[in-house]
């Protein structure tokens, strides 16, 4: 192999093995070690050329470390900051069909908790943070790497709530993009668009109560703590919020409409019209991603109930978890749950909702996405998104530090296994992934 062709081979090889390091690092909040993968990649930095002064690995709680990395620039603009989280949420080995902590590549996919979310954006960011060092790139902005706890909702401290109460200074910037949003949107390996993170839903949950008497099994009555519950929560499955959509999901259905064909094309732009064509709707919200971006929505995610198998239920209890649109108050969803789930079910607050401010990327920073998107993938269309879910860019925008979802790779709407079993990227999307992400960082460091 030529040597042009070895030195184009190293960044690949590089980014392969940091996501090996890091993926056979549990991370989960139950028995993982954040702090043992932020030391790995701080090891790898410092091994590359940082002065240990530009690289700090901050520990707010035992197993749960922070790694934060500066290459510095020419101070010719303010910082920006590339954020990822390490932690990963929980995998069982039984639960898969292969070991959830260990990369396994097979038929052109990397498998491994975390390689969708979010240690393949990591390892790419990792990666090409010693590509630039040992480049001898200066940006004109400071380029931060900042790679976090408790991002999945652990028992610890969030890594960057702690770090924007305690040590801001490590992560103060101009702007962020943060990796785990946005991103390639795919459809069976294809490639339809490039989406940038401009808002997102806000996180609430809710907790169902249900009280009886009880008694003993022997004699059983209708009234009954768990079928009770049971019932209310077949009428939460039933429960749909209104149509509602903000200029971010308007300008989303009104673009893609011109990526589809007939109906779906129709429906998109009927929609996205003021006000929502409601059968327009019905028909795009038989997709859980489209669902989830026309309206707020609530789902049960934890059960319990009883407490003994010969004794009749006194108490069933089930979490609701509700992604709300940008705007919704919680006492707007609480209502109509309550409503939903009618009399004897109490509905406490379990996790309030909190500001969730849009961000929308200004011109300069779209127009750079852009370029670098078409640089790789000539006419590929770059459009703003809600995220559906939640991130760590919700605390930055609360913090005044203007927050854009960026992720470096493409993801399959229909492989989406992120927090599931089997998770997996395309290696395909990785590698593409290591250069599309090489380029934003140089375009986005400059003033």
């Amino acid at each position: 192999m030529a040597a042009s062709a070895r030195a184009q081979e190293s960044p690949r090889e590089l980014a392969r093995a940091v996501l090996a390091e890091l993926i056979e690092i549990n991370t989960t909040d139950s028995i993982g070690d954040n702090t043992a993968a932020a030391e790995a990649v701080a090891r790898r930095l410092k091994a590359a050329g940082y002065d240990a002064d530009d690289v700090q690995v901050v520990v707010p709680a035992p197993k749960k470390g922070n790694v934060v990395a500066r290459l510095k620039g020419t101070g010719g603009a303010p910082p920006v900051v590339f954020l990822a989280h390490l932690d990963v949420v929980e995998a069982r080995r039984g639960d898969w069909t292969m070991d959830p902590f260990k990369l396994i590549e097979k038929d052109g996919y990397f498998y491994g908790r975390g390689t969708q979310d979010i240690k393949g954006d990591a390892a790419l960011l990792v990666a090409n943070m010693i590509r630039l060092k040992k480049e001898g790139f200066k940006p004109e902005r400071d380029i931060i790497l900042a790679l976090t706890a408790d991002e999945e909702g652990g028992r610890g401290p969030n890594g960057v709530e702690w770090l924007l109460r305690n040590r801001r200074s490590l992560i103060d910037a101009e702007f962020c993009v943060n990796t785990d949003s946005g991103g390639g949107q795919a459809e069976g390996g294809k490639r339809i668009l490039y989406s940038v993170q401009a808002a997102e839903k806000g996180y609430v949950s809710f907790l169902l109560t249900v009280k009886n008497p009880g008694g003993h099994s022997s004699l059983p009555v209708k009234e009954n703590a768990i079928y009770d519950l049971a019932a209310a929560l077949l009428r939460v499955r039933d429960l749909q919020f209104p149509v509602q959509l903000n200029d971010v999901t308007r300008s989303y259905f009104e673009r893609t409409a011109a990526l589809k064909e007939g109906q779906e094309a129709a429906d998109r732009k009927a929609a996205a019209s003021t006000p929502p064509d409601e059968d327009a709707a019905a028909r795009l919200s038989r997709s859980p991603y489209e669902n989830a971006l026309l309206r707020t929505t609530c789902v049960a995610t934890l059960l319990s109930g009883g407490h003994a198998d010969n004794a009749l239920p006194q108490t069933a209890q089930a979490t609701v978890n509700c992604r709300a649109l940008p705007g919704t108050a919680q006492s707007e969803i609480e209502t109509r749950l309550r409503e939903a789930v009618g009399p004897g079910v109490d509905v406490g607050v379990k996790f309030p909702l909190r500001p969730n401010p849009a961000s929308p990327p200004p011109p300069a920073v779209m127009g750079r996405v852009e370029e670098t998107v078409r640089s790789i993938w000539p006419g590929l269309p770059v459009i703003p998104v809600m995220e559906t879910g939640g991130t760590d860019g919700k605390a930055l925008r609360v913090a005044g530090i203007p927050t854009y979802g960026i992720a470096q790779m493409f993801y399959d709407l229909d492989d989406i296994r992120a927090h599931g079993q089997d998770e997996r990227i395309r290696t395909s999307y990785f590698y593409d992934g290591l250069e599309f992400g090489y380029r934003l960082m140089k375009a986005l460091s400059a003033r």
